[in-house]
């Protein structure tokens, strides 16, 4: 019998008694850090293949950790940090950059088992804008400093949980802000009560920029010193984790939100002012917005309480497990009422499954699956058609077929060779969700609806 269930059995027939086993246990419970970078691409970190500069505390992490070779975000932003929080496919979510008020996040189902919840740095989960129900504070975080949106136009406001506090143009400081302010948030937990931190940085997105302390250090162009300034603040902030006595108990996550960008140069300083970062995906193709390789996987890096160390996991695994993940390993309770995307990795992820909990991943681009990964495949498949006029959309139909296995750069299309995996993928593709057709879960609106039950 599951175990989760047993627990919530429990609490509804001796709810004094677990209300007195749950303080007892709340020291135990695990902490989680999640630092998420944006747009930095699988060749940004020295561990996964950077070339032009170095991160040598993310190298020391990784061999403290596990290093994730196929962990996959979003194709852009906003709807990255939709599929993140809410372990659900953006197109579920309200599809772009707006999630819908009543999405449940990770902050809420820690928060309802009793975590001190925190959000530093990039929300942009409310079109970028103030958005009545839909900002860090109405999402599970108790304490919330950053800015709403991206740095696009050079300037971000800052807030700090609902009081506007400034508006600047001072791409070079915002790294270490972030840092100081998670290093601060870490200096007033107390041991008796878990936390959950996302530290969400502005960097790498278009406006990059780095402090006079890592300008020019890189010996390359402006994106290594960027790089090189985060590395080391996520070096300030591990060290302030050991520090602080919360190593052996705290999980730390770091990934990023999609790929880099690698739009045409032109084409770029128009539509972005003339700082164009120069991230690298390689040896994947493609980069940010597009549903290559590049776009999607990201260079990830887990340590924590009984994680291996020193190894690397070429398991499925996504953004979208973040939240039934870290549910199961603080014996949090899942919301019952919608359909969740993600999965459970945390056996794999501590070394007791051989295999990842994934075996197939959807890559969406706006509201349409674009393809569609299963085991070492990956399926591209046209959009559909008009459909037959009675509600049953147009089935895909298959482009290109690669062995991510054999081929991870994409290069080689082999559906000729394959039509038994051609037909099985697409018919996977026309159950996945789309914009499309209708899609379980809640409706929009403002109003929670969660049947969520909170352990005190």
């Amino acid at each position: 019998m599951n175990a989760h269930f047993i627990w919530r059995t429990f609490r509804v027939l001796c709810p004094a008694l677990a209300l007195t086993l749950t303080a007892l246990s709340a020291s135990e419970r695990p902490n989680f850090i999640i630092i998420f970078m944006d747009d930095v691409g699988y060749a940004d970190v020295g561990c996964f293949g950077a070339k032009n500069f170095q991160t040598p505390r993310l190298d020391r992490f990784a061999g403290e950790g596990v290093r994730l070779t196929d962990f996959y975000a979003q194709a852009v932003c906003g709807p990255s940090r939709g599929a993140l929080m809410t372990g659900r496919y953006p197109v579920r979510v309200g599809g772009g950059w707006r999630t819908n008020g009543d999405e449940v996040t990770v902050a809420e189902v820690l928060k309802g088992a009793g975590y001190v919840t925190c959000c530093i740095g990039k929300w942009d989960m409310s079109n970028r804008r103030y958005q009545e129900g839909l900002m860090p504070n109405d999402q599970g975080f108790e304490h919330y400093f950053g800015t709403w949106g991206a740095n696009d136009s050079g300037k971000v406001t800052l807030h700090r949980d609902g009081e506007k506090l400034e508006t600047t143009s001072d791409m070079s400081s915002l790294t270490r802000r972030y840092t100081d302010e998670a290093i601060k948030f870490l200096g007033e937990q107390k041991k008796e009560k878990p936390f959950f931190l996302y530290l969400a940085h502005t960097m790498a997105h278009v406006m990059i920029d780095a402090s006079e302390q890592f300008k020019g250090k890189s010996g390359g162009d402006l994106y290594g010193d960027v790089m090189e300034e985060a590395d080391w603040n996520a070096g300030r902030l591990l060290d302030a984790v050991r520090e602080l006595g919360f190593e052996e108990n705290t999980f730390v996550l770091f990934t990023s939100d999609n790929g880099p960008w690698n739009s045409k140069e032109e084409q770029f300083r128009k539509s972005h002012g003339g700082h164009q970062a120069t991230g690298s995906a390689l040896p994947l193709r493609g980069g940010k917005s597009s549903a290559y390789e590049g776009g999607f996987r990201e260079p990830t890096i887990l340590r924590g309480p009984g994680v291996p160390v020193g190894e690397s996991r070429d398991g499925i695994l996504a953004t979208l497990d973040v939240l039934p993940t870290f549910a199961a390993l603080a014996g949090a309770d899942l919301p019952q009422d919608r359909v969740l995307d993600g999965v459970d990795q945390s056996a794999y992820l501590l070394g007791k499954a051989p295999e990842s909990a994934r075996d197939h991943f959807v890559y969406h681009i706006g509201p349409e699956p674009r393809a569609l990964r299963w085991k070492e495949w990956k399926l591209w498949f046209n959009k559909r058609g008009k459909g037959n006029g009675g509600g049953q959309a147009a089935p895909y139909v298959a482009a290109e077929l690669y062995n991510l296995k054999d081929d991870i750069g994409e290069s080689k299309d082999v559906a000729a060779d394959h039509p038994e995996i051609v037909a099985r993928l697409l018919a996977m593709a026309q159950e996945a969700p789309s914009g499309k057709k209708p899609v379980p879960g809640v409706k929009p609106g403002r109003g929670k609806k969660s049947t969520l039950p909170t352990t005190p």
